[in-house]
Protein backbone atom coordinates (compact mmCIF):
# COMPACT_ATOMS: atom_id res chain seq x y z
CA UNK A 1 0.00 0.00 0.00
CA UNK A 2 2.99 2.27 1.05
CA UNK A 3 4.50 1.22 -2.31
CA UNK A 4 1.88 1.74 -4.69
CA UNK A 5 1.31 5.31 -3.25
CA UNK A 6 4.51 6.38 -3.11
CA UNK A 7 4.73 5.41 -7.12
CA UNK A 8 1.56 7.14 -7.47
CA UNK A 9 2.77 10.52 -6.08
CA UNK A 10 6.01 10.03 -8.09
CA UNK A 11 7.10 12.66 -10.24
CA UNK A 12 6.34 11.84 -14.38
CA UNK A 13 9.74 13.10 -14.95
CA UNK A 14 12.69 14.59 -13.36
CA UNK A 15 13.16 18.69 -13.03
CA UNK A 16 15.75 19.57 -15.52
CA UNK A 17 19.15 21.13 -13.70
CA UNK A 18 20.60 24.39 -15.64
CA UNK A 19 23.92 24.49 -15.75
CA UNK A 20 25.69 26.53 -12.98
CA UNK A 21 26.99 29.99 -14.60
CA UNK A 22 30.67 29.84 -12.95
CA UNK A 23 32.53 33.20 -11.89
CA UNK A 24 34.53 33.30 -14.96
CA UNK A 25 31.68 32.67 -17.53
CA UNK A 26 29.88 35.80 -15.78
CA UNK A 27 33.51 38.02 -16.47
CA UNK A 28 33.75 36.19 -19.97
CA UNK A 29 30.34 37.70 -20.55
CA UNK A 30 30.47 41.04 -19.10
CA UNK A 31 33.59 41.52 -21.20
CA UNK A 32 31.49 40.54 -24.39
CA UNK A 33 28.89 42.73 -23.28
CA UNK A 34 31.21 45.59 -22.74
CA UNK A 35 32.49 45.25 -26.46
CA UNK A 36 29.03 44.71 -27.82
CA UNK A 37 28.07 48.03 -26.03
CA UNK A 38 31.53 49.94 -28.09
CA UNK A 39 29.83 48.61 -31.28
CA UNK A 40 25.95 50.34 -30.40
CA UNK A 41 27.88 53.69 -29.71
CA UNK A 42 30.88 53.61 -32.16
CA UNK A 43 28.10 51.95 -35.33
CA UNK A 44 24.26 51.52 -34.42
CA UNK A 45 23.62 54.64 -32.80
CA UNK A 46 25.49 57.36 -35.03
CA UNK A 47 24.31 55.64 -38.41
CA UNK A 48 20.57 56.17 -36.44
CA UNK A 49 21.53 59.44 -36.13
CA UNK A 50 22.44 60.32 -40.20
CA UNK A 51 19.14 58.63 -40.78
CA UNK A 52 17.15 60.56 -38.71
CA UNK A 53 19.00 63.44 -40.23
CA UNK A 54 17.76 62.62 -43.43
CA UNK A 55 14.56 63.18 -42.35
CA UNK A 56 14.48 66.65 -40.93
CA UNK A 57 14.51 69.92 -41.68
CA UNK A 58 17.53 72.58 -40.64
CA UNK A 59 15.79 73.91 -37.52
CA UNK A 60 15.31 70.17 -36.60
CA UNK A 61 11.78 69.52 -37.42
CA UNK A 62 10.16 66.32 -38.87
CA UNK A 63 10.17 66.38 -42.68
CA UNK A 64 9.18 63.24 -44.31
CA UNK A 65 11.03 62.38 -47.64
CA UNK A 66 11.38 66.16 -48.45
CA UNK A 67 14.70 65.84 -48.21
CA UNK A 68 14.90 62.80 -50.55
CA UNK A 69 12.19 63.93 -53.00
CA UNK A 70 14.68 67.26 -53.14
CA UNK A 71 17.66 64.90 -53.55
CA UNK A 72 15.49 63.20 -57.09
CA UNK A 73 14.47 66.18 -58.44
CA UNK A 74 18.02 67.52 -58.53
CA UNK A 75 19.42 66.70 -62.11
CA UNK A 76 23.22 67.38 -60.89
CA UNK A 77 22.57 65.22 -57.50
CA UNK A 78 20.39 62.62 -59.10
CA UNK A 79 23.23 62.46 -61.86
CA UNK A 80 25.77 61.14 -59.39
CA UNK A 81 23.99 57.93 -59.25
CA UNK A 82 24.57 57.07 -62.62
CA UNK A 83 28.18 58.63 -62.71
CA UNK A 84 29.26 56.63 -59.10
CA UNK A 85 27.83 53.38 -61.27
CA UNK A 86 29.33 53.88 -64.17
CA UNK A 87 33.06 54.30 -62.90
CA UNK A 88 32.70 51.44 -60.84
CA UNK A 89 31.63 49.01 -63.17
CA UNK A 90 33.60 50.25 -65.60
CA UNK A 91 36.20 49.68 -62.92
CA UNK A 92 35.15 46.25 -62.00
CA UNK A 93 35.04 45.43 -65.85
CA UNK A 94 39.17 46.16 -65.95
CA UNK A 95 40.72 45.06 -62.31
CA UNK A 96 39.36 42.23 -62.02
CA UNK A 97 40.17 40.25 -64.98
CA UNK A 98 43.78 41.98 -64.60
CA UNK A 99 44.13 41.07 -61.14
CA UNK A 100 42.68 37.42 -62.17
CA UNK A 101 45.78 36.74 -65.14
CA UNK A 102 48.34 38.55 -61.95
CA UNK A 103 47.29 35.88 -59.88
CA UNK A 104 46.81 33.45 -62.68
CA UNK A 105 50.56 33.78 -63.44
CA UNK A 106 51.62 34.01 -59.59
CA UNK A 107 50.12 30.83 -58.66
CA UNK A 108 49.70 29.00 -62.04
CA UNK A 109 52.81 29.42 -63.71
CA UNK A 110 57.03 29.05 -63.38
CA UNK A 111 58.01 32.59 -64.35
CA UNK A 112 60.36 33.72 -62.28
CA UNK A 113 61.05 36.60 -59.99
CA UNK A 114 56.81 36.04 -58.10
CA UNK A 115 58.51 37.43 -55.04
CA UNK A 116 59.11 40.52 -56.60
CA UNK A 117 55.75 40.84 -58.58
CA UNK A 118 53.85 39.85 -55.57
CA UNK A 119 55.87 42.81 -53.92
CA UNK A 120 55.16 45.64 -56.29
CA UNK A 121 51.63 44.44 -56.72
CA UNK A 122 51.08 45.43 -52.62
CA UNK A 123 52.86 49.15 -53.17
CA UNK A 124 49.31 50.63 -53.46
CA UNK A 125 48.55 49.47 -49.88
CA UNK A 126 50.67 51.57 -48.95
CA UNK A 127 49.73 55.00 -50.45
CA UNK A 128 46.33 57.20 -49.81
CA UNK A 129 44.24 56.75 -52.32
CA UNK A 130 45.01 61.04 -53.33
CA UNK A 131 48.75 60.04 -53.68
CA UNK A 132 47.95 57.88 -57.57
CA UNK A 133 45.43 60.97 -58.49
CA UNK A 134 47.86 63.42 -57.64
CA UNK A 135 50.84 61.46 -60.10
CA UNK A 136 48.18 60.90 -62.42
CA UNK A 137 47.98 64.60 -62.48
CA UNK A 138 51.53 64.94 -63.10
CA UNK A 139 51.18 62.33 -66.09
CA UNK A 140 48.61 63.65 -67.70
CA UNK A 141 47.17 66.80 -66.32
CA UNK A 142 47.56 69.91 -68.16
CA UNK A 143 50.97 70.47 -67.62
CA UNK A 144 51.45 66.66 -67.75
CA UNK A 145 54.76 64.53 -69.05
CA UNK A 146 52.62 62.31 -71.53
CA UNK A 147 49.15 64.32 -71.29
CA UNK A 148 49.10 63.67 -75.25
CA UNK A 149 48.77 59.92 -74.59
CA UNK A 150 44.71 60.97 -74.02
CA UNK A 151 44.65 62.13 -77.59
CA UNK A 152 42.91 64.97 -76.86
CA UNK A 153 40.67 63.54 -73.81
CA UNK A 154 41.27 65.14 -70.50
CA UNK A 155 42.01 63.09 -66.98
CA UNK A 156 39.51 65.61 -65.47
CA UNK A 157 36.69 63.32 -65.30
CA UNK A 158 35.62 59.88 -65.43
CA UNK A 159 38.99 58.65 -67.39
CA UNK A 160 40.82 59.87 -64.22
CA UNK A 161 38.45 58.33 -62.02
CA UNK A 162 38.95 54.91 -63.52
CA UNK A 163 42.53 55.24 -63.68
CA UNK A 164 42.90 56.22 -60.17
CA UNK A 165 40.34 53.70 -58.42
CA UNK A 166 41.99 50.73 -60.71
CA UNK A 167 45.44 51.35 -59.36
CA UNK A 168 44.15 51.79 -55.72
CA UNK A 169 41.65 48.87 -55.41
CA UNK A 170 44.01 46.27 -57.47
CA UNK A 171 46.13 44.73 -54.18
CA UNK A 172 42.82 44.47 -52.83
CA UNK A 173 40.82 42.25 -55.41
CA UNK A 174 44.49 40.36 -56.37
CA UNK A 175 44.50 39.71 -52.84
CA UNK A 176 41.54 38.01 -52.97
CA UNK A 177 42.60 35.98 -55.59
CA UNK A 178 45.14 34.81 -54.70
CA UNK A 179 43.96 33.26 -51.83
CA UNK A 180 41.15 31.69 -53.77
CA UNK A 181 43.83 30.13 -56.08
CA UNK A 182 46.28 29.39 -53.61
CA UNK A 183 44.80 25.78 -53.32
CA UNK A 184 44.01 23.21 -55.53
CA UNK A 185 43.78 19.77 -56.51
CA UNK A 186 46.60 18.50 -58.93
CA UNK A 187 44.33 15.45 -59.29
CA UNK A 188 41.70 17.34 -61.41
CA UNK A 189 44.60 18.57 -64.13
CA UNK A 190 45.41 15.26 -64.39
CA UNK A 191 42.20 13.74 -65.14
CA UNK A 192 41.90 16.56 -67.19
CA UNK A 193 44.80 15.74 -69.37
CA UNK A 194 44.02 12.25 -69.35
CA UNK A 195 41.36 12.30 -71.05
CA UNK A 196 42.51 14.80 -73.85
CA UNK A 197 41.45 18.30 -72.73
CA UNK A 198 43.40 21.12 -74.25
CA UNK A 199 44.64 23.81 -71.84
CA UNK A 200 42.19 26.32 -72.86
CA UNK A 201 38.95 23.86 -72.02
CA UNK A 202 41.09 22.25 -69.12
CA UNK A 203 40.98 26.66 -67.87
CA UNK A 204 37.38 26.81 -68.29
CA UNK A 205 36.81 23.43 -67.09
CA UNK A 206 39.03 23.12 -63.90
CA UNK A 207 40.35 26.59 -63.25
CA UNK A 208 37.26 29.17 -63.61
CA UNK A 209 35.13 26.63 -61.69
CA UNK A 210 37.34 26.36 -59.06
CA UNK A 211 37.81 29.94 -58.27
CA UNK A 212 34.14 31.29 -59.31
CA UNK A 213 33.29 32.16 -55.75
CA UNK A 214 36.89 34.05 -55.44
CA UNK A 215 35.86 35.80 -58.56
CA UNK A 216 32.39 37.06 -57.33
CA UNK A 217 33.78 38.25 -53.98
CA UNK A 218 36.62 40.48 -56.10
CA UNK A 219 33.76 42.09 -57.82
CA UNK A 220 31.58 43.12 -55.05
CA UNK A 221 34.92 43.85 -52.84
CA UNK A 222 36.54 45.99 -56.15
CA UNK A 223 32.85 47.35 -56.24
CA UNK A 224 32.19 48.48 -53.06
CA UNK A 225 35.90 50.02 -52.76
CA UNK A 226 35.26 51.93 -56.05
CA UNK A 227 32.06 53.47 -55.20
CA UNK A 228 32.68 54.52 -51.66
CA UNK A 229 36.14 56.06 -52.14
CA UNK A 230 36.69 59.73 -52.20
CA UNK A 231 40.08 60.48 -52.68
CA UNK A 232 40.48 59.75 -56.37
CA UNK A 233 37.62 61.71 -57.36
CA UNK A 234 38.36 64.50 -55.11
CA UNK A 235 41.73 65.06 -56.84
CA UNK A 236 41.06 64.09 -60.72
CA UNK A 237 37.18 64.29 -60.66
CA UNK A 238 36.99 67.53 -62.21
CA UNK A 239 33.15 68.45 -62.84
CA UNK A 240 32.51 64.78 -62.56
CA UNK A 241 30.32 64.73 -59.72
CA UNK A 242 30.01 61.26 -57.65
CA UNK A 243 28.13 60.28 -54.64
CA UNK A 244 31.16 60.18 -52.26
CA UNK A 245 32.92 63.88 -52.89
CA UNK A 246 28.49 65.31 -53.53
CA UNK A 247 28.73 64.38 -49.64
CA UNK A 248 32.29 66.46 -49.19
CA UNK A 249 30.61 69.46 -51.11
CA UNK A 250 27.03 69.25 -49.49
CA UNK A 251 28.96 69.47 -45.75
CA UNK A 252 32.08 71.21 -46.50
CA UNK A 253 30.96 73.44 -49.00
CA UNK A 254 27.17 74.21 -48.52
CA UNK A 255 26.95 73.44 -45.31
CA UNK A 256 23.99 71.51 -46.02
CA UNK A 257 23.95 68.94 -43.31
CA UNK A 258 20.65 67.19 -44.25
CA UNK A 259 21.61 66.88 -47.97
CA UNK A 260 24.57 65.59 -47.13
CA UNK A 261 22.71 62.83 -44.86
CA UNK A 262 20.59 62.49 -47.99
CA UNK A 263 23.64 61.28 -50.11
CA UNK A 264 24.89 59.16 -47.07
CA UNK A 265 22.27 57.44 -47.54
CA UNK A 266 21.70 57.02 -50.90
CA UNK A 267 25.55 55.66 -51.05
CA UNK A 268 24.68 53.55 -48.16
CA UNK A 269 22.41 51.27 -50.43
CA UNK A 270 24.82 50.34 -52.97
CA UNK A 271 27.40 49.26 -50.37
CA UNK A 272 25.21 47.19 -47.97
CA UNK A 273 23.54 45.57 -51.19
CA UNK A 274 27.23 44.39 -52.59
CA UNK A 275 28.08 43.58 -49.20
CA UNK A 276 24.94 41.35 -48.21
CA UNK A 277 25.97 39.66 -51.83
CA UNK A 278 29.22 38.88 -50.84
CA UNK A 279 28.31 37.50 -47.61
CA UNK A 280 26.11 35.41 -49.86
CA UNK A 281 28.15 33.78 -52.19
CA UNK A 282 30.59 32.88 -49.53
CA UNK A 283 27.95 30.88 -47.56
CA UNK A 284 27.62 29.01 -50.52
CA UNK A 285 31.71 28.35 -51.00
CA UNK A 286 32.25 24.52 -50.65
CA UNK A 287 35.68 22.89 -49.62
CA UNK A 288 37.29 21.98 -53.35
CA UNK A 289 40.24 20.40 -51.52
CA UNK A 290 39.72 17.25 -49.73
CA UNK A 291 42.10 15.40 -47.16
CA UNK A 292 43.22 13.63 -50.33
CA UNK A 293 44.08 16.43 -52.46
CA UNK A 294 47.16 16.61 -54.17
CA UNK A 295 49.11 19.77 -54.39
CA UNK A 296 48.98 21.41 -57.21
CA UNK A 297 52.31 22.08 -58.76
CA UNK A 298 53.04 23.95 -62.34
CA UNK A 299 54.75 22.80 -64.52
CA UNK A 300 56.96 24.76 -66.94
CA UNK A 301 55.54 25.79 -70.30
CA UNK A 302 58.18 28.60 -71.86
CA UNK A 303 55.66 30.34 -74.31
CA UNK A 304 52.79 30.36 -71.31
CA UNK A 305 55.72 31.14 -68.73
CA UNK A 306 57.24 34.14 -70.71
CA UNK A 307 53.94 35.37 -71.44
CA UNK A 308 52.99 35.71 -68.11
CA UNK A 309 56.38 37.39 -67.65
CA UNK A 310 55.51 40.07 -69.93
CA UNK A 311 51.98 40.70 -68.71
CA UNK A 312 53.20 41.26 -64.72
CA UNK A 313 56.26 43.20 -65.94
CA UNK A 314 53.64 45.95 -67.61
CA UNK A 315 51.72 45.70 -64.88
CA UNK A 316 54.25 46.11 -62.44
CA UNK A 317 55.67 49.21 -64.63
CA UNK A 318 52.22 50.67 -64.26
CA UNK A 319 52.31 50.03 -61.02
CA UNK A 320 56.36 51.56 -59.87
CA UNK A 321 55.48 54.36 -62.33
CA UNK A 322 52.69 55.91 -60.33
CA UNK A 323 54.91 55.83 -57.38
CA UNK A 324 57.84 56.99 -59.03
CA UNK A 325 56.42 59.80 -60.57
CA UNK A 326 54.70 60.95 -57.17
CA UNK A 327 58.18 60.73 -55.81
CA UNK A 328 60.31 62.30 -58.05
CA UNK A 329 57.16 65.08 -58.19
CA UNK A 330 57.53 66.23 -54.56
CA UNK A 331 61.21 66.45 -55.15
CA UNK A 332 61.40 68.78 -58.30
CA UNK A 333 61.55 72.44 -58.11
CA UNK A 334 58.75 73.56 -60.07
CA UNK A 335 57.05 71.11 -62.57
CA UNK A 336 57.81 70.80 -65.74
CA UNK A 337 60.15 73.63 -66.21
CA UNK A 338 62.90 73.00 -63.53
CA UNK A 339 62.66 69.76 -62.61
CA UNK A 340 65.83 70.06 -60.41
CA UNK A 341 65.80 68.37 -57.12
CA UNK A 342 65.07 70.21 -54.02
CA UNK A 343 63.83 69.68 -50.62
CA UNK A 344 61.40 72.70 -50.36
CA UNK A 345 58.26 71.08 -50.44
CA UNK A 346 58.80 68.65 -47.31
CA UNK A 347 58.80 72.03 -45.43
CA UNK A 348 55.18 71.78 -44.55
CA UNK A 349 54.93 74.01 -42.01
CA UNK A 350 55.21 76.82 -44.69
CA UNK A 351 52.68 75.58 -46.86
CA UNK A 352 48.68 76.02 -46.43
CA UNK A 353 46.41 73.00 -45.14
CA UNK A 354 48.88 71.27 -43.25
CA UNK A 355 52.25 70.98 -41.07
CA UNK A 356 54.37 68.31 -39.23
CA UNK A 357 52.18 68.42 -36.72
CA UNK A 358 49.98 66.64 -39.45
CA UNK A 359 52.43 63.90 -40.24
CA UNK A 360 53.20 63.00 -36.46
CA UNK A 361 49.38 63.15 -35.27
CA UNK A 362 48.50 60.61 -38.22
CA UNK A 363 51.87 58.26 -36.32
CA UNK A 364 49.88 58.78 -32.93
CA UNK A 365 46.34 57.63 -34.69
CA UNK A 366 48.21 54.74 -36.32
CA UNK A 367 49.86 53.91 -32.83
CA UNK A 368 46.81 54.10 -31.06
CA UNK A 369 44.86 52.23 -33.42
CA UNK A 370 46.87 49.39 -33.82
CA UNK A 371 47.18 48.52 -29.97
CA UNK A 372 43.32 49.48 -29.12
CA UNK A 373 42.27 47.75 -32.04
CA UNK A 374 44.26 44.99 -31.89
CA UNK A 375 43.26 44.08 -28.60
CA UNK A 376 39.72 44.79 -28.96
CA UNK A 377 39.01 42.78 -32.04
CA UNK A 378 41.07 39.67 -30.68
CA UNK A 379 39.48 39.30 -27.25
CA UNK A 380 35.86 40.17 -29.28
CA UNK A 381 36.49 37.33 -31.53
CA UNK A 382 38.21 35.22 -28.77
CA UNK A 383 34.89 35.57 -26.74
CA UNK A 384 32.42 34.48 -29.67
CA UNK A 385 34.26 31.61 -30.89
CA UNK A 386 35.54 30.12 -27.90
CA UNK A 387 32.98 31.18 -24.67
CA UNK A 388 30.84 29.06 -23.36
CA UNK A 389 26.72 29.30 -23.53
CA UNK A 390 25.09 32.47 -24.06
CA UNK A 391 24.61 32.09 -27.72
CA UNK A 392 22.43 35.17 -28.46
CA UNK A 393 24.88 37.49 -27.29
CA UNK A 394 27.55 35.85 -29.37
CA UNK A 395 25.50 36.11 -32.41
CA UNK A 396 24.70 39.85 -31.62
CA UNK A 397 28.38 40.57 -31.14
CA UNK A 398 29.21 38.56 -34.56
CA UNK A 399 26.42 40.45 -36.16
CA UNK A 400 27.89 43.52 -35.00
CA UNK A 401 31.15 43.07 -35.93
CA UNK A 402 30.38 42.68 -39.53
CA UNK A 403 28.37 46.20 -39.88
CA UNK A 404 30.96 48.12 -40.12
CA UNK A 405 32.36 46.78 -43.41
CA UNK A 406 28.86 47.87 -45.19
CA UNK A 407 29.35 51.52 -43.94
CA UNK A 408 31.58 53.52 -46.35
CA UNK A 409 33.64 56.06 -44.64
CA UNK A 410 32.56 59.33 -45.64
CA UNK A 411 28.83 58.11 -44.36
CA UNK A 412 30.61 56.79 -41.30
CA UNK A 413 32.45 60.37 -40.49
CA UNK A 414 29.49 62.17 -40.80
CA UNK A 415 27.50 59.99 -38.70
CA UNK A 416 29.75 60.64 -35.99
CA UNK A 417 29.52 64.49 -36.50
CA UNK A 418 25.47 64.41 -36.08
CA UNK A 419 25.70 61.60 -33.02
CA UNK A 420 28.86 63.02 -31.29
CA UNK A 421 28.39 66.53 -31.53
CA UNK A 422 24.73 66.60 -30.74
CA UNK A 423 23.20 68.65 -28.23
CA UNK A 424 22.43 66.78 -24.62
CA UNK A 425 24.90 64.20 -25.57
CA UNK A 426 27.46 63.04 -22.78
CA UNK A 427 29.91 61.49 -25.00
CA UNK A 428 30.55 65.08 -27.01
CA UNK A 429 33.89 65.72 -24.80
CA UNK A 430 34.70 63.90 -27.39
CA UNK A 431 34.10 65.48 -30.31
CA UNK A 432 37.49 67.15 -32.47
CA UNK A 433 39.83 65.18 -30.21
CA UNK A 434 42.69 62.57 -30.92
CA UNK A 435 39.75 59.48 -28.95
CA UNK A 436 37.28 60.11 -31.43
CA UNK A 437 39.84 60.19 -34.62
CA UNK A 438 40.81 56.52 -32.84
CA UNK A 439 37.35 55.18 -32.12
CA UNK A 440 36.22 56.10 -35.82
CA UNK A 441 39.13 54.88 -37.30
CA UNK A 442 39.26 50.81 -35.25
CA UNK A 443 35.31 50.76 -35.91
CA UNK A 444 36.08 51.15 -39.88
CA UNK A 445 38.02 48.60 -39.98
CA UNK A 446 36.76 46.33 -37.70
CA UNK A 447 35.53 44.04 -39.99
CA UNK A 448 38.65 42.31 -41.69
CA UNK A 449 40.13 42.55 -38.33
CA UNK A 450 37.95 40.30 -36.93
CA UNK A 451 37.55 38.39 -39.50
CA UNK A 452 41.10 37.70 -39.25
CA UNK A 453 41.02 36.40 -35.47
CA UNK A 454 38.16 34.29 -36.20
CA UNK A 455 40.09 32.27 -38.84
CA UNK A 456 43.05 32.54 -36.91
CA UNK A 457 41.19 30.93 -33.84
CA UNK A 458 38.68 28.44 -35.84
CA UNK A 459 42.14 26.45 -36.08
CA UNK A 460 42.48 25.88 -32.96
CA UNK A 461 40.72 23.00 -31.41
CA UNK A 462 38.27 23.93 -28.27
CA UNK A 463 39.96 20.98 -26.47
CA UNK A 464 42.34 23.33 -25.21
CA UNK A 465 39.64 25.28 -23.25
CA UNK A 466 37.92 21.43 -22.52
CA UNK A 467 41.17 20.73 -20.98
CA UNK A 468 41.86 24.02 -19.01
CA UNK A 469 38.72 23.78 -17.44
CA UNK A 470 38.99 20.14 -16.35
CA UNK A 471 42.09 21.33 -14.60
CA UNK A 472 40.88 24.36 -13.45
CA UNK A 473 42.90 26.61 -14.87
CA UNK A 474 41.46 30.24 -15.52
CA UNK A 475 40.32 31.29 -18.83
CA UNK A 476 42.42 34.46 -18.86
CA UNK A 477 45.60 32.27 -18.01
CA UNK A 478 44.69 29.88 -21.09
CA UNK A 479 44.35 32.77 -23.11
CA UNK A 480 47.33 34.62 -22.87
CA UNK A 481 49.39 31.70 -22.66
CA UNK A 482 48.23 29.13 -24.94
CA UNK A 483 45.36 31.18 -27.50
CA UNK A 484 47.96 34.57 -27.78
CA UNK A 485 50.98 32.76 -28.63
CA UNK A 486 48.97 30.19 -31.39
CA UNK A 487 47.41 32.83 -33.05
CA UNK A 488 50.85 35.30 -33.07
CA UNK A 489 50.85 35.34 -36.50
CA UNK A 490 47.54 36.49 -36.98
CA UNK A 491 47.82 39.19 -34.34
CA UNK A 492 50.90 40.70 -35.41
CA UNK A 493 48.77 40.90 -38.87
CA UNK A 494 46.10 42.76 -37.61
CA UNK A 495 48.20 44.97 -35.89
CA UNK A 496 49.54 45.76 -39.33
CA UNK A 497 46.80 46.01 -41.05
CA UNK A 498 45.10 48.71 -38.36
CA UNK A 499 48.50 50.68 -38.70
CA UNK A 500 48.68 50.73 -41.93
CA UNK A 501 45.20 51.93 -42.81
CA UNK A 502 45.04 54.35 -40.61
CA UNK A 503 47.87 55.82 -41.92
CA UNK A 504 46.40 56.24 -45.59
CA UNK A 505 42.38 57.02 -44.20
CA UNK A 506 41.38 59.81 -45.36
CA UNK A 507 37.20 59.95 -46.12
CA UNK A 508 36.64 58.44 -42.50
CA UNK A 509 38.00 61.40 -40.58
CA UNK A 510 37.68 64.37 -43.13
CA UNK A 511 34.78 65.30 -41.01
CA UNK A 512 35.99 64.50 -37.76
CA UNK A 513 39.74 66.38 -37.09
CA UNK A 514 40.48 69.94 -35.60
CA UNK A 515 43.42 72.14 -35.94
CA UNK A 516 45.24 70.52 -33.13
CA UNK A 517 44.33 67.03 -34.47
CA UNK A 518 44.87 67.41 -38.30
CA UNK A 519 46.25 63.95 -40.06
CA UNK A 520 49.04 63.60 -42.71
CA UNK A 521 46.14 62.30 -45.20
CA UNK A 522 44.09 65.28 -44.29
CA UNK A 523 46.66 67.73 -44.76
CA UNK A 524 47.00 66.12 -48.38
CA UNK A 525 43.43 67.16 -49.37
CA UNK A 526 43.94 70.59 -48.17
CA UNK A 527 47.03 71.17 -50.20
CA UNK A 528 45.90 70.30 -53.22
CA UNK A 529 42.88 72.40 -52.68
CA UNK A 530 44.99 75.18 -51.96
CA UNK A 531 47.00 74.53 -55.02
CA UNK A 532 50.36 73.20 -53.39
CA UNK A 533 50.22 70.04 -55.21
CA UNK A 534 54.14 69.03 -55.43
CA UNK A 535 54.00 69.51 -51.10
CA UNK A 536 51.04 67.25 -51.28
CA UNK A 537 52.73 64.45 -52.86
CA UNK A 538 55.52 65.14 -50.82
CA UNK A 539 53.12 64.25 -47.60
CA UNK A 540 52.08 61.10 -49.47
CA UNK A 541 55.31 59.98 -49.72
CA UNK A 542 56.34 60.39 -45.94
CA UNK A 543 53.21 58.29 -45.90
CA UNK A 544 54.66 55.62 -48.12
CA UNK A 545 57.76 55.49 -46.22
CA UNK A 546 56.47 55.40 -43.04
CA UNK A 547 54.47 52.86 -43.82
CA UNK A 548 56.90 50.95 -45.15
CA UNK A 549 59.43 51.43 -42.97
CA UNK A 550 56.69 50.35 -40.18
CA UNK A 551 56.45 46.99 -42.40
CA UNK A 552 59.93 46.70 -42.57
CA UNK A 553 60.68 47.15 -38.87
CA UNK A 554 57.95 44.80 -37.84
CA UNK A 555 58.97 42.08 -39.93
CA UNK A 556 62.67 42.51 -38.06
CA UNK A 557 61.47 42.66 -34.58
CA UNK A 558 58.58 39.51 -35.35
CA UNK A 559 61.12 37.59 -36.72
CA UNK A 560 62.74 36.09 -33.39
CA UNK A 561 58.94 36.55 -31.05
CA UNK A 562 58.02 34.12 -33.79
CA UNK A 563 60.78 31.94 -33.98
CA UNK A 564 59.96 31.26 -30.06
CA UNK A 565 56.61 31.15 -29.76
CA UNK A 566 55.66 29.24 -33.13
CA UNK A 567 58.45 26.59 -32.82
CA UNK A 568 56.23 24.09 -31.74
CA UNK A 569 54.91 24.34 -35.95
CA UNK A 570 58.65 23.13 -36.93
CA UNK A 571 59.66 19.69 -36.17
Amino acid sequence: MTDSAATTTAPASAPTIKPKVSSEDWIMRAVLVGIALYLIVSILLPLYAILSKSFKDVDGAFVGVANYAKFFSTPALFWSIQNSLTVTLICCVIVVPVAFLYAYALTRTCMPFKGFFKGVALIPILMPSLLPAIALVYLFGNQGLIKSWLFGYEIYGPIGIVMGESFYVFPHVLTILLISMANSDARLYEASTALGASRIKTFFTVTLPSVRYGLVSAFFVCFTLVITDFGVPKVVGGKYNVLATDIYKQVIGRQDFEMGAVVSMVLLLPAVLAFAADRVVQRKQVALLSARAVPFQPQRNPATDGLMFAFCGVVGFILISILGVAAFASFAKFWPYDLSLVLNHYNFDLMDGGGWDSYFNSIELAAWTAVIGTALVFTGAYLVEKSNGFLAGRAGLQLLCMVPMAVPGLVLGLAYVFFFNAPGNPLGFLYHTMPILVICTVTHFYTVAHLTAVTALKQMDAEFEAVSASLKVPFYRTFFRITVPVCLPAILDISMYLFVNAMTTVSAVVFLYSPDTSLASVAILNMDDAGDIAPAAAMGMMIVITAAAVRLLHAILTRGILARTQAWRKR
